[in-house]
């Protein structure tokens, strides 16, 4: 049930980075330019680029040319497509793991 043009495999595969989860979780607190978003970490610039690049194409991310600079949006729509998802095998999952505590809880009992 995606919405929009952006597929789950281009999301997840997007979200799976942890730079790239860190540069999203900073720039749901405001915009930033591309070196703002490159101080905290160990890595160049280009590999920054990179990293935007693939958020770019996740839909998550919008770089906006500022004079000499680049600023930086979060677009947190394609996350709703993920939640979604995520959302429809919960029920099933949260069954299954009252299943297993029911049954762990009555091997526990038959153990004592």
């Amino acid at each position: 049930m995606v919405t929009n043009t952006v597929d789950l495999d281009t999301l997840f595969a997007a979200l799976a980075d942890p730079s790239r989860r860190a540069i999203l979780d900073r720039l749901t607190r405001g915009d930033a330019t591309v070196g703002e978003l490159a101080a905290p970490f160990e890595i160049s610039r280009p590999a920054i680029s990179k990293h935007l690049t693939v958020l770019e194409s996740a839909g998550l991310v919008q770089r906006t040319p500022d004079g000499r600079t680049t600023r930086c949006h979060a677009d947190p729509r394609p996350l709703a497509d993920a939640a979604a998802w995520v959302e429809r095998y919960r029920g099933f999952w949260e069954g299954e793991l009252d299943a297993l505590a029911k049954y762990l809880e009555t091997e526990k009992e038959t153990d004592e």
